[in-house]
């Protein structure tokens, strides 16, 4: 049944193989220049919540460099939509909708939770003790899932390169900043606490968050992560159905 499923993942692994080390290092770069910028900079003399801001910082940067990684499936789907029409051999082959979205969201859970190792790895370089909790693990798949949905969503429905390019300075970028990862949302005035309430990723930042600092992870935070992965996954669903049609 799930021969399809599985056809995509090879495909995208042979991809990802061939430029392993590029894309580790596309991985690996953007945080490590927050952590010299902010770890260094303000590091241990500044304090969140009560702990070290670098402290605070980490799980920020745990779920931006995931959400980045996972949501980058869109662009490779772009390509091989509008240049090399490898998901147009998907779509006649006998592969299901079902099982194209489940390889393509599977590959970004497994590209977001690579750069979630290489964060940990510079936890070791900068020293830095975190508090892990059990529910790291179904958080950040959660997290991964949901925006690797939404990538295929976004690569489904978007027309040529400027399009997604669009989606990712004004959907993803102002996530980025305003969803608690790097400060406190307490900190945003109320209008934009607004806002963020209605944003994916300021409920996986706070479960992450409070996973890796000894905090509580509040399962309704856990529950809003799973509706959002249901709805992306309907909306993919949808999206390519529409462009086979």
């Amino acid at each position: 049944m799930f021969n399809g499923f599985t056809a995509v993942l090879y495909r995208e692994f042979t991809v990802y193989r061939k430029r392993f080390f590029k894309q580790l290092l596309t991985a690996s770069l953007s945080p490590l220049l927050f952590l010299i910028a902010f770890g260094w900079g303000l590091g241990r003399e500044v304090s969140v919540g009560g702990m070290p801001y670098i402290n605070f910082l980490i799980p920020g940067l745990v779920t931006m460099s995931s959400l980045n990684q996972s949501f980058a499936i869109s662009a490779e789907i772009n390509i091989s939509r509008f240049y090399f029409h490898t998901f147009d051999e998907y779509l006649i082959a006998p592969a299901s909708h079902l099982e194209i979205v489940l390889g393509e969201a599977l590959f970004g859970v497994f590209r977001g939770m690579l750069s979630c190792l290489i964060i940990f790895l510079y936890v070791v370089v900068f020293k830095v003790k975190l508090s892990f909790n059990a529910m790291f693990l179904p958080a950040i798949l959660l997290h991964t899932f949901q925006f690797s949905a939404l990538a295929v969503t976004t690569s489904m429905v978007v027309k040529d390169h400027s399009s997604q390019a669009l989606v990712n300075n004004f959907v993803i970028t102002p996530m980025i900043f305003l969803c608690g990862t790097f400060f406190p949302l307490g900190k945003l005035p109320s209008a934009f606490n607004y806002l963020v309430s209605i944003l994916p990723l300021t409920y996986s930042t706070k479960a992450i968050r409070a996973s890796l600092t000894g905090g509580t992870v509040e399962y309704s935070h856990l529950s809003i992560m799973g509706l959002f992965c249901l709805v992306f996954f309907i909306t993919s669903m949808l999206a390519l159905r529409r462009v086979e049609a």
